[in-house]
Parts: structure tokens; sequence; C-alpha cells
């Protein structure tokens, strides 16, 4: 009777279950969210700019502003920051304040950290393949790291981020396929092959998105 007692009386982190574990959410600090925001809009912002390397199109608005960086003489970063601005009204009626003020810190870093790196790397040559997986890894880990820390980077991101929070919808999903409607129009830009390199780089972010940021798998929040 006592050891049934003592076993009711143990606390969560005592039992060691999973369940247990996974009940308990903790707060991230405002330094790491900082820090994780910074990061995040770091390897999205260098995956961007192996993707300019080798002429491939992306999706999001990022890649409405990379195919209008091609047609047009305006650079990447004013285009990108330009053309989120409405969104924001959008996001901040259904996803709040907070978030649409973080997401705006990661698309205002995000335009000048792609303006400036130029001036610091120097890439003579990046094949497509490399560009196209390797820069899709960097942009889907660095849009993970800006979600589990509630921001975003702009347009598609709100309304994603709106749409898994509302329905319930995976965030990976829903932008993949808004991601190929954006793509399909870099037909128009880019050649088939580096069209199709630019998909093969939406499928590897947009997975790293559906496998690693579903409801309830991280616990954390901000």
């Amino acid at each position: 009777m006592q050891k049934d007692n003592a076993a009711e009386n143990k606390k969560p982190h005592e039992t060691g279950t999973p369940a247990d574990f996974g009940s308990q959410r903790s707060r991230h600090s405002l330094a790491e969210d900082i820090f994780a925001i910074l990061v995040g809009v770091a390897l999205v912002s260098f995956g961007v700019f192996l993707y300019q390397q080798a002429g491939l199109v992306l999706g999001g608005l990022a890649g409405v502003a990379l195919i209008l960086n091609y047609l047009t003489p305006f650079e990447f970063g004013a285009i990108f920051f330009a053309i989120n601005l409405p969104f924001y009204l959008f996001g901040i009626g259904s996803l709040g304040w907070r978030y649409i003020l973080r997401t705006f810190c990661a698309v205002t870093a995000m335009s000048v950290i792609t303006r400036l790196l130029p001036a610091g790397v120097d890439i003579s040559f990046v094949h497509p393949l490399v560009a196209s997986m390797m820069g899709g890894a960097m942009i889907g880990l660095g849009l993970l790291a800006l979600f589990r820390h509630g921001a975003g980077l702009g347009g598609v991101n709100i309304l994603v981020a709106f749409l898994q929070e509302r329905f319930g919808l995976r965030a990976g999903y829903v932008q993949l396929g808004i991601d190929l409607l954006i793509l399909a129009s870099g037909a128009f830009v880019v050649s088939p092959g580096q069209l199709a390199w630019s998909v093969g780089g939406a499928v590897v972010f947009n997975m790293i998105l559906g496998i690693n940021h579903k409801p309830g798998r991280y616990m954390a929040f901000s």
C-alpha cells in the first residue's frame, strides 16, 4: 500500500514517460526568440542567395520577389519588403500584433541581409543541384526556426500560419500547394531545367516543415 501511494505521489519528471514530458509546456525567453529568429533569417537569406546565383525560382512571396527581381531592375530585398506590407493588416486581426511585429522584423532583416550578402560572399558558380538541395534545406530549417518562435516571413507564411492555427492544416503541405502555383509562373522566367531544380528545392524545404512542424509536436511557445 505504501508503494502504491509513493508511486501516485511521484512528480511528472520522476516518472519519465513521454506523455508526462509532453504535457509540460515551457515558454521561450525573449533572448531565445531573438536569437532563433536571427538564425532563421540568416539561413533563409543564404538559401535565397544560392537560388539567385543558380537562377532558380522560389515559392511564397520570396518567390514572387525573386521573379520580379529577374524581370525588373529592382533589387530582391526592396521588392520583398514592399509586397509584404499589405499582408500585415490581414495578419493583425487573425494572428495578433506580436506575431506580425516579429514577422515584420524578420522580413526587414531578410531584406537587408540579402542586399548585403553579395558584398560579403563572392560565388562564381553554383550547380543548380547544390543550390536547390542545400538552399532548400537552409530555407526549410530557417522557416522552422521562425515558426517555432512566433514569426514568419510575411505573406504566404501569415496565411499558412493562420490556416494551421485555425483549422489544424499542416503548414508544410499547405505551403507546398501555394508554392507550386507560384513556381509554375516561374516557367515564364527561367529554363525548364532551372524550373525542375526549383521544384526539387521546394519539395525539400516544405517536407522539412511538413515533418517537423505538426500541431502538438513542439510544446514550447513564445
